[in-house]
Formats: C-alpha cells, sequence, structure tokens
C-alpha cells in the first residue's frame, strides 16, 4: 500500500535540499570566482522547478478513479515523467551552452575553497538520487526515477566542476577552463539518460505493453483458479504505479452462465490478492468446444 503521506514529506525534503544546495552554490560560486558552481547553483533552480512538477504529477495520479475519470488518474504520473525527461534534456543544454561560453571567455582558475564545496555537494546530491531512485523502483515510477536522475545529473556536473577545478588548481595557468570541458562530457551522460526517461513515458502514455516477466505473473495466477482451462489475449497497460488487464478465459462450454460467472470474479479477486499492484480486471469467459 502507498504511504501518500510519506512520499509527500520525501517530496517536501527534496525540494528543501535543493533550495539549500542553490543558495550554497551560488553564493560560494560568486565568492570563489566559480562560473561553473554559478551555473550549477542556476541549474538547480530548474532543479527544484522540475522536482515540485514532478512530486504534485506523481501526487495526482494516485488519486482514485471518479465519474470523469473512470480509470482512474495514472497519466498524471506520467506526464510528470515525459517532463522530467525533456527537463533534463534541457538542462544538459543549457550547461553545455554555459560551457561552451566559458570556453570561450578567458577567466581566472576558481578559489580552492570551491572544491570541498563541490565535494560536500556531490555526497548530498547521491544520497538523495539514492533515496528517491528506490522509491521509484518500488513504484515503478517514471516520474520519480526521472526526478532520482536530476539529482543524479547535478551530481555528475557537480562531480565534474570538481574534477574540471582540481586540474584547474594543480596545473595552474593554462588550466582555468578544465571544468568547463568536464561539465560539457557530463552533459552527454545527462541527455542520453533524460532522453530513456522519456521514451519509457511516453510509452506508458501510448499504453504501451508492459515487461514480458509482468504479462507472465499475471496469466500464471488466472491460470491457478478452479475452473479456468486457458488464458488468452492477456493485455495490460500501466497507469501510474497501478495495472489494468484485460484476458479472454477459456472455461467448459457446459457450465451454467452463472459458473462462469463465478470463476471470472474469482480469478480477477485472486489476481488482486496476489498482485496488489492491479487495479481493475476486464475478463471475458471463452466456452471450450
Amino acid at each position: 500500500m502507498i504511504d501518500a503521506g510519506k512520499i509527500l514529506a520525501v517530496g517536501a525534503l527534496v525540494v528543501l535540499v535543493n533550495v539549500v544546495l542553490m543558495t550554497v552554490k551560488i553564493v560560494v560560486g560568486i565568492i570563489g570566482n566559480s562560473y561553473a558552481l554559478i551555473a550549477d547553483g542556476i541549474e538547480s533552480a530548474g532543479d527544484i522547478f522540475s522536482s515540485i512538477i514532478t512530486w504534485v504529477g506523481f501526487q495526482l495520479s494516485l488519486r482514485p478513479a471518479d465519474e470523469t475519470h473512470p480509470f482512474g488518474h495514472g497519466k498524471f504520473e506520467s506526464l510528470a515523467g515525459m517532463f522530467s525527461g525533456c527537463a533534463l534534456i534541457v538542462a544538459a543544454i543549457v550547461i553545455a551552452w554555459h560551457s561552451v561560453l566559458e570556453i570561450l571567455t578567458p577567466h581566472h582558475a576558481p578559489a580552492w575553497f570551491t572544491l570541498p564545496v563541490l565535494i560536500g555537494v556531490v555526497a548530498i546530491k547521491l544520497l538523495l538520487a539514492r533515496k528517491v531512485e528506490a522509491i521509484g523502483v518500488e513504484m515503478d515510477s517514471r516520474a520519480l526515477e526521472g526526478d532520482a536522475w536530476h539529482h543524479w545529473s547535478d551530481a555528475i556536473t557537480s562531480g565534474a566542476a570538481a574534477l574540471g577545478i582540481a586540474i584547474a588548481l594543480i596545473g595552474g595557468p593554462g588550466w582555468e577552463m578544465a571544468d568547463d570541458y568536464a561539465a560539457l562530457f557530463a552533459c552527454v551522460i545527462i541527455v542520453f539518460n533524460g532522453s530513456l526517461i522519456l521514451k519509457g513515458a511516453t510509452h506508458e502514455m501510448l499504453d504501451g505493453n508492459v515487461p514480458a516477466e509482468i504479462r507472465q505473473r499475471i496469466e500464471s495466477h488466472a491460470a491457478e483458479v478452479a475452473g479456468v482451462e486457458r488464458i488468452e489475449k492477456c493485455r495490460i497497460r500501466k497507469s501510474g504505479t497501478g495495472i489494468l488487464a484485460e484476458m479472454h478465459v477459456w472455461v467448459d462450454g457446459d457450465v451454467t452462465v452463472r459458473e462462469g460467472h463465478r470463476i471470472a470474479h474469482a480469478v480477477k479477486d485472486h489476481l488482486k490478492s496476489e498482485m496488489p499492484r492491479i487495479l481493475d480486471v476486464v475478463i471475458h469467459i471463452e466456452p471450450m468446444a
């Protein structure tokens, strides 16, 4: 069972941590003459907005079905996932643009104290990413997995900036732009993963098929019910963190309509008992010759 209160608390914590990190990065970047750190802080502002959209969308997806939305509100989750994927790609483009501008503009090497700040940022972002990713995997949520990747991407860009600053500090004159080149490399990774998140969320929005192992589990559990002869035409789609299924269940052709109806309900009840993620199952009874 999904604990909406716990999920909301985690979302609020994520936004609060992002606000603190954004402030720290921008202030330290200005004082320490690190344009990469300032750009990273500005990018964190986008992360805050993205996280709010993602977590609000996820909360909306948990709302039950009603008269105007008989299949529930699960598509909010997929929409939030699509937004997260697009936001990752846009963030990578913005970071790359700033990096190129910095490469083309001669500037001083950043102060030494920007390095430990970035290392601290990376550590915090990795913890956030792991926490949000664990929740996203547990609930099979593209939106939360996308938000987790926002934290991974922030950790990657901050790590790249830290590496570049370390090289600039060690290398001395002529190495001032090392962090900008490192940020460009990080952008490639961010675009790749943003594209994967966007692809997965779009697949769910278009009611694409679920992984084969979920289909096999559903068909296997349905076949366990007494009176079921065969399962076919099993169609499954994801709605938010839940699953909607349709299937044809073959039974003995000589059973009464009442008995066929009972078997159908038994299959539905058994499936929802074995797999709590299943929101509803539509069953069509077919007679065996």
